[in-house]
């Protein structure tokens, strides 16, 4: 077992281009339906460490230090594209069940319930490796 972040990435690889804040509001709800199904799923199976959607990009912001002087603060990022991460799910579990988790994900409800078909990242927490102090 190891924990695995599942990162749902929103743009142009979906089946849908549309911002959700533009959706029609049965299909938010839906969608929203699906995710915290989904959610319940894993406590149950006592996968889910956490998962949370994320705010636009539009709202984030990136700081930058030095290590002295003062942090620089500034917005975005505003990436190039029309990609964003859109959330995360993080799970405890085995690679291959973490993909399946993926998979579900990735066919969310969007507008008309089509599935979105949204690429989901799979990536394996790092553990530290450990100290020679110990």
């Amino acid at each position: 077992m190891a924990k695995f972040l599942l990162l749902m990435n929103y743009g142009p690889a979906a089946n849908c281009d549309v911002p959700i804040e533009q959706w029609d509001p049965k299909d938010v709800a839906a969608h929203i339906r699906f995710q915290q199904d989904l959610g319940q799923e894993l406590t149950e199976n006592g996968e889910l460490v956490d998962g949370q959607g994320l705010a636009h990009p539009s709202l984030a912001k990136t700081v930058t230090f030095t290590g002295s002087g003062a942090p620089v603060v500034t917005d975005g990022p505003f990436p190039e594209s029309k990609e964003l991460l859109a959330g995360y799910w993080m799970v405890d579990t085995t690679l291959e069940r973490a993909l399946e988790i993926a998979a579900k994900a990735s066919a969310a409800p969007g507008p008309n319930g089509v599935p979105l078909g949204q690429p989901i990242e799979v990536r394996e927490l790092m553990s530290a490796p450990p100290s020679p102090d110990l």
